[in-house]
């Protein structure tokens, strides 16, 4: 029986389930793409690229729900990416991201 009860814990994952992610975005037109990540239980980040041949200004609204929401503004250059985290108080349930960019 402590054989088997070893060999269960073993099979366990050792790593914590992720949170999903939601984003809604808003270009403008702009060649843009995003990649979201869980970082960790309560910071999220995600890194947004340029691929168009014009600078581009990004508003990026991290929300997790009961706590305020976290604005970054980030510059992202033509043919550059740049990443944007936000930390909370709080474990992330559900987090949702509003990307919205504009030329420069």
């Amino acid at each position: 029986m402590r054989k088997f009860c070893c060999v269960v814990l073993a099979m366990l994952p050792l790593t914590a389930f992720a949170y999903p992610i939601d984003v809604q975005k808003q270009l403008n037109g702009l060649s843009i793409d995003y990649n979201a990540y869980d970082t960790d239980n309560d910071i999220a980040s995600i890194q947004v690229n340029n691929y168009g041949a014009t600078d581009a200004v990004c508003k990026v609204v991290f929300n997790n729900g009961p706590e305020s929401p976290r604005t970054r503004t980030i510059e992202v250059p033509a043919g550059k990416h740049k990443n944007a985290t936000a930390k909370f108080t709080r474990t992330i349930i559900k987090m949702r991201i509003n990307l919205s960019c504009s030329p420069k």
